[in-house]
């Protein structure tokens, strides 16, 4: 590394460090009398922004990390030229606005397009061609909106205003809009928390105690996978990290038990989506649901308790029987992993003090940038029981650095479905949209939820799910409502549905990073992925139906305590009959006809009938019966 690279590189760190500094003191609760922010929102808006595109642009790095290219640097320089031009821009005229009339001309259309592509650049560099292409896409309909044929056909207007106020300079729309604002104020601050989080250092402790509580199962590393993959994601809510931080540790461990390749990467690909719903930091895409719903984040991470916990249940149910399928047998000495002392558990301190702190605020009605805030503070001294914290503790400094890296990128992600959502909102296809889900209900309500369904994987393949959910939810939700579902219910199909789609084939991004650490195939991985994680699908579905399994009154159900029980009883039961379907084993093996009847048996309960519900349940308990009485006979013959 020249001397050149290397201050460029401590010049990225250092406004790293800034971008997290200058944006937490922008949302810091008051302390007594002291306060630093929020300040002004266009300079703050303008400023911050700025900030990012620097970080990003001179940290800029080629395909697999290499050093960029020097058209990429030259390209890459002229782009934060732009954006910095820009955001002066939009400082200097927001001002204006606000102090008198003022009528968007050519220059400030030419900017906002201008900005819009060296965006979209950055956009295309970091998260690939699918979430850029999508700003493109926005850009283009923006344009060409009146010349579309049909309902695609937009209103004709003034094209300068069009393009400067839809893409730029508006505090409610464009790059810099509301969903700008809501992922500073409420994702931002939780974003570094994650980081501080995995910085300090309790991440091996955690994968440690797993195996250390999966050693005695047959599925031994794939259970523990599962164990860490979900504690793991309550630290960075994001599917990707989840597989490199622990399936560097798992997969192969999972491999040496004897499972698959494909199946390995698949058990790490699923364990490590679910961290994006497991409370209670999840995603980032919750965090902005609570503001788009208006409800208390403390709502969201009631709502999502059961549908987290009963997805991870259903890996474990599919482990299971995949063991028992193999033949695998536990041994609690094959693992490999060093049995964790007491400063392993100690360090998880670092992981349930501030999770716990972060709950007990929100319950005490904190908001949840305030919550996160008071848990980075109580981070930042309890990080020093970890010995390795206490030798080199510039690792929390460090920590706060890759936080400003990841949101800088985030932001450029965030922009170009700015764009879109600028674009839906000023051409109407929401109400377009609405017109086609509503010929969709005339014939089944199941018929309207597949298609949104499918718009959420299709829209989420290769796409962050803040990204997907968001995009998704400005099209689908206000149709979505119309067919009656609550808010909250409406907005957690999306999300879930979008969380599911870094496991869809065939841009599943989780399952292609848990390939690459496997050494399995790609498709395989990813449609075994789908296979053992499906409850992820189906879970949505369910709670559409039945609004009582999210617990909470805002989902739109009457809460009573034998009918949520009941509920809790017979998707337990579901989990369990598909489970074993689709492994095809459960005490022995599963002849075609028990597989159809089992698969019978879950659609059954997943429907809106009660009638069905409960002759699902029958069917179910009925073929549980029978095979277990097969299989005590056959015992008994063997005895004899």
């Amino acid at each position: 590394m020249n001397t050149a690279t290397r201050w460029q590189e401590r010049l990225v760190n250092g406004l790293a460090i800034v971008v997290t500094l200058y944006g937490l003191a922008n949302v810091m609760p008051a302390i007594g009398d002291f306060r630093l922010g929020p300040f002004p929102m266009e300079f703050f808006r303008a400023t911050f922004f700025a900030l990012c595109v620097l970080v990003v642009g001179l940290g800029l790095k080629g395909p697999g990390g290499a050093p960029a290219s020097a058209w990429l640097r030259g390209v890459s320089a002229l782009a934060v030229v732009v954006l910095l031009v820009a955001a002066q821009s939009y400082y200097v005229v927001s001002i204006e606005i606000d102090s008198a009339m003022f009528l968007f001309g050519p220059r400030e259309s030419a900017m906002a397009l201008a900005a819009s592509a060296a965006v979209l650049f950055f956009c295309w560099r970091i998260w690939g061609g699918a979430v850029a292409g999508l700003g493109v896409l926005g850009v283009l309909y923006l344009l060409t909106g009146p010349y579309w044929p049909g309902p695609l056909k937009t209103i004709a207007g003034d094209l300068h205003e069009l393009l400067a106020q839809n893409l730029w300079y508006s505090l409610d729309t464009g790059i810099l809009g509301s969903t700008f604002a809501i992922v500073i104020t409420t994702v931002f601050p939780f974003i570094i928390l994650g980081a501080v989080l995995e910085g300090v250092g309790a991440g091996e402790s955690m994968i440690r105690i797993a195996f250390a509580m999966m050693k005695r199962t047959a599925g031994g590393p794939a259970h523990a996978a599962v164990l860490a993959s979900g504690l793991f994601g309550t630290v960075s809510g994001s599917a990707v990290a989840n597989v490199v931080g622990t399936g560097v540790v798992t997969i192969p461990m999972i491999k040496r038990r004897g499972f698959t390749a494909n199946f390995a990467g698949a058990v790490e690909a699923a364990a490590s989506t679910g961290g994006q719903i497991m409370p209670p930091i999840m995603g980032a895409a919750a965090l902005v649901m609570a503001d788009y719903v208006g409800v208390s984040y403390l709502t969201i991470v009631v709502a999502v308790l059961v549908p987290a916990v009963a997805y991870y249940l259903s890996l474990f149910f599919m482990i299971m029987f995949e063991a028992r399928r193999l033949g695998i047998r536990a041994d609690a000495s094959a693992s490999g992993v060093p049995e964790p002392n007491t400063q392993d558990y100690l360090n998880l301190l670092l992981i349930f003090a501030p999770l716990l702190l972060i709950v007990a605020l929100l319950v005490a009605g904190m908001s949840a940038s305030g919550a996160s805030i008071s848990a980075i503070a109580l981070l930042f001294p309890l990080s020093f029981i970890n010995p390795s914290i206490r030798q080199q503790p510039m690792k929390l400094v460090h920590a706060l650095r890759d936080g400003g890296i990841t949101f800088a990128g985030l932001l450029t992600a965030i922009a170009a479905v700015g764009i879109v959502i600028s674009t839906l909102s000023a051409t109407g296809v929401p109400v377009k949209f609405g017109v086609l889900m509503a010929s969709a209900l005339e014939h089944s309500m199941l018929v309207a939820l597949l298609v949104v369904a499918a718009g959420c994987i299709l829209l989420g393949m290769g796409m962050p799910t803040l990204p997907a959910y968001v995009t998704v939810a400005a099209i689908a939700l206000p149709s979505m409502q119309a067919l009656g579902l609550a808010p909250l219910t409406a907005h957690m199909f999306v999300f879930m549905i979008a969380v599911a789609s870094t496991i869809t084939p065939p841009v599943a991004i989780a399952a292609y990073a848990a390939a690459s650490i496997s050494g399995g195939k790609p498709i395989g991985t990813a449609i075994q992925a789908s296979r053992i994680g499906i409850m992820i699908f189906l879970i949505p579905f369910a709670f559409a139906y039945e609004p009582l399994l999210l617990t909470v009154a805002q989902a739109g159900a009457d809460f009573t305590w034998p009918r949520y029980l009941a509920l809790l009883a017979q998707l337990l039961l579901s989990m369990y009959v598909l489970a074993s379907a689709l492994i095809g084993f459960d005490r022995h093996r599963l002849p075609w006809w028990q597989i159809a009847v089992r698969l019978s048996a879950a659609a059954l309960m997943f429907s809106a009938q009660s009638t069905l519900e409960w002759l699902g349940v029958v069917v179910a308990l009925a073929s549980l019966a029978g095979h277990w009485g097969v299989d005590v006979w056959m015992f008994k013959g063997k005895t004899k």
